[in-house]
């Protein structure tokens, strides 16, 4: 089955599970006195509840779902939904208070019922997890602390609202509907050991060895890993993981890093990282022979699945990581197949792996063309942004027949999504990676 396909069947089948509970919860409803907005709310409810059912499976780093989209857009559309699905839970009782159920007078905790108490609960609980997401950096809330809230703050969101439904009962009031939502609830409770238990145990059993740390420019490091009593694994250039260093392979925090070593490395791997926030700092102060846990490969950013007589990379500070390992991997596989490098950096003591790239450039048909946004007076190349007029100097001939990859902040990737566009470069041959997983 092709990607578009197995996307579409994704996507069909997130609509069904979010949906089919709603169906299945007003069949057999014919109670008189209950009005449309009533009606409306509670469907609203139904479809909010589903919903955040599913985020625990959007962002559960299944490869097989990931596959047609890749798991930053996956992670993209989970931020989204979230806020579709935040707006249903809140329209509920705003729309019950206006059909005259005396919803500001539930309220009142102290002598609210059990099902208004888990219902308030479960939506000031909602809130605190988006608020937390959102302002997490203005909050000053570090990265780790952030993933233990998000992921337990979720967890009783959804536990709370299905204590809610279920102590309400109208619409669960034959065995069959309850038993749907126990089933759901077991998915839910079965998805949360598979990805804090069972894959845990897995990679315990699949160690890596910190070898080496080499600082790089740009306020970087190379991560140099062994496996330990294992083969390792094998990734697609362009490829990333999930890293856990000096800490249990049950540790719920880790980070996502693109690979920056060649695919035909062999068994050991290299991730290069950027002091960019509270674990990256530290990576520089990392002993070689710690203990670290690799959950990869993941992502489908690589030429590897993506025929091209020309690939055009274009990468914005530490996303260069990955075009890297996509340029190593093609000079340890002779491929002389052209490339144009375009790399956009603040300044020249930016620019990670520039060396690299340059000893890379005589093994490989390389076109590097580095955009300083601040350059000296002396400096006669491209600076500046990457824009329109600049892809235009420098796209090679056939460029509408080539493969493009875009890596780097979120608003440069936008951008150059856009001067691609304008350049009638086709969409489909245009593959973006956005760490922007918070």
């Amino acid at each position: 089955m092709s990607l578009i396909l197995r996307g579409v069947a994704w996507l069909g089948l997130y609509l069904a599970v979010a949906v089919v509970p709603l169906i299945f919860a007003v069949i057999g409803i014919a109670e008189p006195g209950r009005g449309f907005l009533t009606e409306f709310s509670v469907a609203l409810g139904f479809l909010g509840m589903s919903m955040l059912g599913m985020q625990f499976a959007l962002v559960a780093r299944f490869q097989a779902v990931a596959a047609p989209f890749g798991e930053d857009a996956l992670v993209q559309f989970h931020r989204q939904v979230s806020y579709v699905a935040l707006a249903f839970v809140l329209a509920h009782p705003v729309l019950l208070q206006i059909a005259g159920t005396d919803i500001i007078g539930l309220l009142n905790l102290a002598q609210a019922p059990a099902r208004a108490r888990f219902a308030v609960a479960s939506t000031v609980l909602l809130l605190v997890v988006v608020a937390t997401s959102i302002w997490r950096r203005r909050l000053r809330i570090r990265y780790e602390v952030w993933q233990v809230l998000h992921g337990g703050l979720s967890v009783l969101v959804v536990a709370f609202a299905l204590a809610h439904m279920l102590l309400v009962g109208y619409y669960l009031d034959q065995p069959w509907k309850k038993w749907l939502w126990v089933v759901m609830t077991v998915c839910l409770v079965a998805l949360l050991l598979w990805v804090r238990v069972v894959r845990p145990i897995a990679r315990m059993r699949r160690p890596w060895a910190i070898e080496e740390v080499v600082a790089e420019r740009g306020n970087a490091h190379t991560l140099r890993m062994r496996p330990v009593g294992h083969a390792g694994f094998r990734f697609e250039p362009g490829q990333f993981g999930w890293l856990v260093v000096d800490r249990s392979a049950f540790s719920i925090t880790a980070h996502p890093f693109s690979f920056s070593s060649s695919a035909e490395g062999g068994e050991r791997v290299e991730m290069t990282i950027k002091a960019l926030g509270d674990f990256t700092a530290t990576v520089g102060a990392i002993a070689p022979g710690t203990r670290a846990y690799v959950d990869g490969p993941h992502g489908v950013f690589s030429p590897d699945r993506h025929e091209g007589a020309v690939f055009v990379l274009i990468a914005g500070g530490v996303g260069i990581t990955p075009m890297t390992s996509i340029l190593r991997t093609m000079a340890d596989r002779g491929d002389r197949r052209p490339v144009l490098l375009l790399y956009a950096v603040r300044s020249f003591d930016d620019a990670t792996l520039h060396d690299e790239i340059l000893t890379l450039a005589p093994q490989l048909d390389l076109t590097f063309v580095l955009v300083p946004e601040r350059a000296p007076a002396e400096w006669d190349a491209e600076h500046g942004f990457i824009d329109r007029a600049m892809l235009a100097r420098h796209l090679p001939p056939g460029h509408r027949r080539g493969q493009y990859f875009i890596c780097g902040p979120g608003p440069m990737v936008t951008a150059v999504e856009d001067a691609l566009a304008a350049l009638d470069i086709p969409a489909e041959r245009i593959h973006t990676e956005r760490f922007n997983f918070v």
